[in-house]
């Protein structure tokens, strides 16, 4: 994968390991602004495992990550992180899932609860405890929580889980708005349809490195085509 200047998220010569397997080898990654990268590959092959990397949750063998230039364990603030489980609270509702966020972060809920809450569409289901949320609305509820300190990079992990066609739909089209307004997006997905309207690039990781890299082609049934040719390689 070419390394942009000026790109927003970049990684250099990523390895990491699990015993004898090699789950990334020696991997390099740009995202630039206003760009959202669908990375697809077969289960267990390193996605996650990349995406916690590139976060800063994971510390790779060898290479480095930057966000903007600056090493990733000093940039966190510049990028959010959802994971593939919500993890919030149950007994707690989306606008006290989110103040208590904000306050372990050191914000002022004012400052940054209403609009990560306008920014997920949860206005009407701001004051429902999570429990009673759907799969969609509580993935929605987490994507809030990781936008409070409106970070310029966001890393999510298979946020099409479990989402019902109108949920997903909605995922996508906040998506779309994001990248519009010049942040870099990495999206993990199942299928090479998934955020299809938000997605500008798509990336296939297979053994370790990107056995595809190009620009979104022009349809999901050429993408699919692509994908399997990738997988066959």
């Amino acid at each position: 994968m070419p390394l942009a200047d000026g790109a927003l998220l970049e990684a250099r010569g990523l390895v990491r390991r699990y015993g004898r397997t090699t789950i990334l080898a020696g991997l390099d990654l740009s995202v630039a602004a206003g760009e959202c990268l669908l990375l697809l590959g077969t289960n267990g092959v390193g996605k996650s495992t990349l995406l916690r990397t590139l976060a800063g949750l994971a510390r790779p063998e060898a290479g480095s990550v930057t966000i903007g230039g600056a090493a990733v364990k000093e940039a966190r603030h510049r990028l959010g992180y959802l994971a593939h489980d919500t993890l919030l609270y149950d007994d707690l509702t989306v606008t006290e899932n989110l103040a208590f966020a904000a306050e372990l972060q050191g914000r002022a809920y004012a400052d940054v609860v209403p609009a990560a809450i306008e920014a997920a569409r949860l206005g009407e289901h701001r004051h429902r405890l999570v429990r009673h949320l759907s799969r969609g609305l509580a993935q929605r509820t987490a994507l809030a929580r990781a936008l409070l300190h409106a970070p310029p990079v966001l890393l999510l992990d298979e946020p099409y889980t479990g989402l019902d066609a109108k949920s997903a739909a909605d995922l996508t089209a906040f998506l779309v708005d994001y990248v519009a307004g010049g942040c870099a997006i990495v999206l993990v997905g199942h299928r090479p349809d998934e955020g299809w309207e938000a997605v500008t690039r798509v990336a296939v990781l297979a053994k370790g490195r990107w056995a595809f890299d190009a620009p979104r082609p022009a349809s999901p049934a050429e993408m699919a085509i692509r994908y399997r040719e990738a997988l066959d390689g």
